[in-house]
C-alpha cells in the first residue's frame, strides 16, 4: 500500500492507523517478548473513534467526540502469566510495557491451566480473514447527528398532549478496529461499527407520570429505523402505561415482552459459562446432556451472520468460531468456554472468550400468527411484563426476584397497566416452564427471540 492509499484508507474509516501499521506493532511487540525470554506471548492493538450527540426539549445538550487507542500484551513464563497495556505506541513505551508484563509474570504464582489456546484451536489465516461485513462507517457531523436526534424527540413530543416532558434523545456513531497475534502463529483483526439513536419521553403529570424509551442500533446506519418511527413508538409506550394500578399478590402465568425476554436466555448463558461452572457458582452445574428447557425449545448460535451484532470470525483469544446447536429439544448440547475455563473443566474451548455470538432461541410450537397480540391471547389471564428493575438474580441458587411493570391481562386482552410489583420464581422452573415463544422476533445484540410465556410465577403486589 502506498502512502497515499494508506492516507485514503485512514480518511475513509476515520482511523489514525492502518491495519498494516497495527500488524507491524504486533510483530515488534512479540519480538520484544521473545528477546526477554518469554515462553509465549499474545498482543492486541486497537483504536476506536466516534461521535455522540444528545438533545433535550429541542436543545442540544452534549456533543462528545471520542478517540482512543491501546496495545495490550500478555507474557507467559511457563505457566506464570503477566499482562500490561499502554496507549503510547512509541518503541520505548512498547519495550517498557512488555517488560512490565514480564516482571508481573515473574512474581505471579504458577497456574496449571494458564497459557495460550492450543494451536489446533486457533483460527487459520483464511478463517481469521473471513469478511462478515461488520464495519460501515457513518460519515456524520455533529450538526447532522443533532438534527436526527431532534427529529426523533420532536416526533415523540408531538404524539399526544399527554407527553409532557423528555429525558432527551441521542445519536451515536462508533467505529473501531484491532489486530491481534500470538507466539503460536495466530494473526487476525478486523474493523467494526455500531450506530444508534434513542429517545426517552415522559407522559403524564404529578403522581401519574410514566417514562418509557425506545432505540434503534445497527452496524450500518442505513439499517437504522426512521427517527420519527422511534420517537412515536417510544411515546406510545409511555402513554400506554398511564394510570397504572397495583395488583394483589398472586401466582399466574407471565409473558415477557421480546425486548426483555432475552434476559432469560442470558441467565442460561451465564449459568453455563465456564467461569461459573468451574467455580461451582451456577445452578446449572453438570447440565450438559440434561433437559433444562421443555422439548419444544431449541437454541442455536451462528457467529458468521453478515452484519450480525455479535458476529466474529474468532473469539478474543483467536480461537475459531463455529455455528452450533446449544440446546436441542430442550437438552443442553454445549457450554460457553474459553481456553482457560475449558482446561479447568477438563474440556476443550468452544471459542467463547468474549461471550456468546448471535444466539437464537426458538420454539417448535411457534406459528406465524403468534405475534404479541397472539401471545397475549395465549396468556389469557396473567401478567405481561415490559420492564424489569433491579438485579435480583442469584446464579448460584437460581433464585429470581425482580421489580417489574407491565399490563394485567384478562380474557386474552390487556385490561390495565400495572407497576410497583415484584415477580419471583426459580430460574430452573422458569426455563422448564416456557409454554410458548412468540413470532414477534426481536434482536437484542447477541440474542434473537420472541416474547416468552412462562407457565407460572409469583407476583408480589399489595
Amino acid at each position: 500500500m502506498t502512502d497515499s492509499q494508506a492516507a485514503d484508507a485512514r480518511a475513509t474509516h476515520g482511523f489514525a492507523y492502518t491495519r498494516e501499521q497495527f500488524q507491524q506493532l504486533v510483530e515488534d511487540t512479540l519480538g520484544i517478548a521473545r528477546e526477554l525470554g518469554a515462553s509465549d506471548a499474545g498482543v492486541e492493538v486497537s483504536e476506536g473513534a466516534g461521535l455522540s450527540v444528545s438533545v433535550r426539549k429541542g436543545e442540544i445538550e452534549n456533543v462528545e467526540r471520542n478517540r482512543d487507542k491501546s496495545i495490550g500484551v500478555t507474557v507467559y513464563l511457563g505457566q506464570r502469566r503477566g499482562n500490561a497495556s499502554t496507549s503510547d505506541f512509541s518503541p520505548a513505551a512498547l519495550r517498557q510495557t512488555v517488560q512490565a508484563a514480564y516482571d508481573i509474570a515473574r512474581f505471579t504464582a504458577e497456574d496449571s491451566v494458564a497459557g495460550l489456546p492450543d494451536a489446533a484451536d486457533l483460527a487459520t489465516e483464511a478463517e481469521a480473514a473471513r469478511d462478515l461485513g461488520l464495519c460501515h462507517p457513518w460519515p456524520i457531523d455533529a450538526e447532522t447527528a443533532a438534527a436526527i436526534a431532534l427529529r426523533c424527540e420532536g416526533a415523540a413530543l408531538s404524539v399526544d398532549k399527554r407527553i409532557t416532558n423528555s429525558e432527551g434523545a441521542a445519536v451515536s456513531a462508533q467505529q473501531s478496529h484491532f489486530f491481534a497475534g500470538n507466539s503460536r502463529g495466530f494473526r487476525g483483526g478486523y474493523a467494526s461499527s455500531r450506530h444508534s439513536m434513542s429517545v426517552s419521553p415522559i407522559a403524564g403529570r404529578g403522581r401519574d407520570m410514566q417514562r418509557d424509551s425506545w432505540y434503534s442500533s445497527m452496524r450500518d446506519a442505513a439499517d437504522l429505523a426512521e427517527p420519527e418511527a422511534v420517537g412515536r413508538y417510544a411515546a406510545e409506550r409511555a402513554l400506554s402505561r398511564l394510570k397504572s394500578r397495583k395488583i394483589k399478590t398472586c401466582e399466574v402465568p407471565v409473558l415477557f415482552e421480546a425486548p426483555i425476554a432475552g434476559g432469560l436466555l442470558g441467565a442460561f448463558v451465564h449459568a453455563t459459562s465456564g467461569g461459573s461452572l468451574y467455580r461451582k457458582a451456577s445452578f446449572l452445574v453438570d447440565s450438559l446432556g440434561q433437559p433444562i428447557f421443555p422439548e419444544h425449545i431449541d437454541v442455536r448460535e451462528d457467529p458468521h451472520v453478515p452484519k450480525g451484532k455479535a458476529s466474529a470470525p474468532f473469539d478474543d483469544e483467536g480461537v475459531r468460531t463455529t455455528a452450533r446447536t446449544v440446546v436441542s429439544a430442550g437438552v443442553t448440547q454445549g457450554y460457553f468456554l474459553s481456553s482457560y475455563s475449558a482446561r479447568k473443566l477438563g474440556m476443550r474451548t468452544t471459542g467463547h472468550a468474549g461471550g456468546p455470538q448471535n444466539m437464537t432461541l426458538s420454539s417448535r410450537l411457534t406459528r406465524r400468527g403468534d405475534d404479541l397480540a397472539g401471545m397475549i391471547r395465549k396468556l389469557h389471564r396473567g401478567l405481561l411484563v415490559v420492564e424489569l428493575m433491579g438485579q435480583g438474580i442469584n446464579y448460584v441458587t437460581g433464585d429470581y426476584s425482580r421489580g417489574a411493570a407491565g399490563f394485567w391481562v384478562e380474557n386474552g386482552e390487556i385490561a390495565y397497566p400495572v407497576d410497583e410489583i415484584t415477580i419471583a420464581g426459580h430460574l430452573r422452573d422458569m426455563l422448564k416452564g416456557i409454554v410458548a415463544v412468540g413470532a414477534d422476533v426481536y434482536n437484542g445484540g447477541n440474542k434473537t427471540l420472541g416474547s416468552i410465556l412462562v407457565e407460572r410465577m409469583t407476583i408480589a403486589g399489595h
